[in-house]
């Protein structure tokens, strides 16, 4: 059960902290946006690596779209879905 609670709070710091990453983008005008060419894939993954299965998957291409379309960067898809995976899920992790 402790494992289980440690993961749970290294998702909730780990996503708190690339949702940051991803909205640093709003404070560089002009470089900002390239950086999502190259934080966009990188978050799709980290996603994919953080939570695991079709979910994590499915997450992990919201996360890419998000962070590669302008102006969605204000979007905190990694709380987004730490509240659905262990708040919401039927299948708590």
């Amino acid at each position: 059960m402790a494992k289980e609670k440690d993961l749970k709070y290294r998702n909730l710091f780990l996503g708190l902290l690339f949702d940051g990453i991803g909205m640093l983008s709003f404070m560089i005008p002009g470089i900002g946006e390239f950086s999502d060419v190259i934080w966009a894939p990188l978050a799709g993954w980290l996603m994919t690596r953080m939570y695991k299965g079709k979910i994590g998957q499915a997450a992990g291409v919201v996360t890419f779209v998000e962070e590669l379309v302008p102006g969605l960067d204000i979007i905190p898809t990694f709380t987004i879905m730490w509240i659905y995976t262990y708040l919401i899920s039927k299948d708590k992790n």
